[in-house]
């Protein structure tokens, strides 16, 4: 209710309900939207007009919103690199405070129809008019009750759970570390204790180091417990984002969790060289090698050709640690 303005910066599915929820929210709300997606209340926008383009149909439909949501739609072009460009504003209203309940009724009616796809529209003439949508107010308020004066305080739409001001974190980020840990530690065990799938499984069998066999997330799943299962069934993704996370350690394709081989890892070819080195040497040796401390037979790499540091004594301090402290 104290919100002057809404922004909808390409706010595909939310387009629609910008003017609906300025609308609502109280008299003096106005709102600003540059449609990008074509969106409808509830779910893809479906065109009815093909003398029209798909954007300028659009772009029509949204300032039939505002109309029926009782704004004065403007309409500007702003000067920015894209395609779609034009802006919907809404800041003065067609009807007087005491109207609103009689608006409120009729929005409401009016994304009924849309729902229900018995749409009232007027796209027969070319761009937008205020009075080409007059009869959709009309048809809309006949329905309402002459004495509907005051504001609806009801619930706008029963069953809304709003978003909570502060997302939480569910990409197995926030998880305590020694959960992660443990977590990683058993999963490494159980890839490198399993029985072996075929003889030479292993390929070139690169020297006597132990890289373990692969496993389905199913069959790591079945390994793991009820309370880890349950824990990281919250958070998004699961299991396999917390094993993509530790990317040291597994390596997940097509569904199967492996031991990551240092000695086979090439550079990314999507990251320019130059990024590659600045990125590397601002990561060298900050975090300990999970291998060194952890694998039966220690890293696969050397110490000077492992990223991570063999032991405390090679760990250096983060560069970008460090750029933040001289930026602050």
């Amino acid at each position: 209710p104290d919100t002057d303005w809404l922004i909808g910066n390409h706010s595909d599915e939310l387009t629609p309900w910008i003017p609906v929820i300025a609308a609502r929210s109280s008299y003096s709300c106005c709102y600003f939207v540059l449609p990008c997606c074509f969106f409808d209340f509830h779910g893809k926008y479906s065109r009815r007009q093909s003398k029209k383009t798909q954007y300028r149909e659009y772009l029509d439909f949204v300032a039939q919103v505002g109309f029926v949501c009782g704004f004065q739609v403007e309409e500007d072009c702003l000067r920015i690199p894209s395609t779609k460009r034009v802006s919907l504003i809404g800041k003065n209203r067609t009807y007087p405070p005491a109207e609103r309940a009689l608006i409120d009724k009729q929005i409401t009616q009016y994304i009924n129809n849309r729902q229900i796809c018995a749409v009232v529209t007027c796209n027969r003439r070319v761009g937008f008019n205020h009075k080409d949508h007059s009869d959709v107010c009309e048809k809309a308020s006949s329905e309402l009750p002459e004495s509907e004066t005051e504001i609806a305080d009801r619930i706008w739409m029963p069953g809304f759970q709003p978003r909570e001001k502060v997302e939480q974190i569910r990409n197995c980020a926030s998880l305590p570390r020694d959960f992660v840990d443990d977590v990683v530690l058993n999963v490494a065990n159980l890839l490198l204790n399993a029985p072996p799938q075929k003889s030479g499984s292993s390929g070139e069998n690169m020297n006597t180091w132990n890289q373990g066999e692969s496993l389905s997330l199913k069959e790591v799943a079945e390994h793991l417990n009820k309370e880890t299962l349950k824990r990281l069934k919250s958070e998004y993704g699961g299991l396999q984002t917390l094993l993509k996370n530790n990317h040291q350690v597994f390596e997940v394709l097509n569904g199967r969790v492996h031991i990551r081989d240092w000695r086979k890892e090439k550079p990314s070819r999507k990251t320019k060289p130059e990024v590659k080195r600045r990125l590397s040497a601002e990561a060298f040796k900050t975090r300990l090698c999970w291998f060194f401390i952890h694998h039966p037979d220690g890293c696969s790499l050397p110490s000077e050709s492992c990223p991570y540091a063999h032991g405390t004594e090679e760990l250096r301090q983060s560069q970008i640690i460090k750029k933040k402290k001289h930026t602050s």
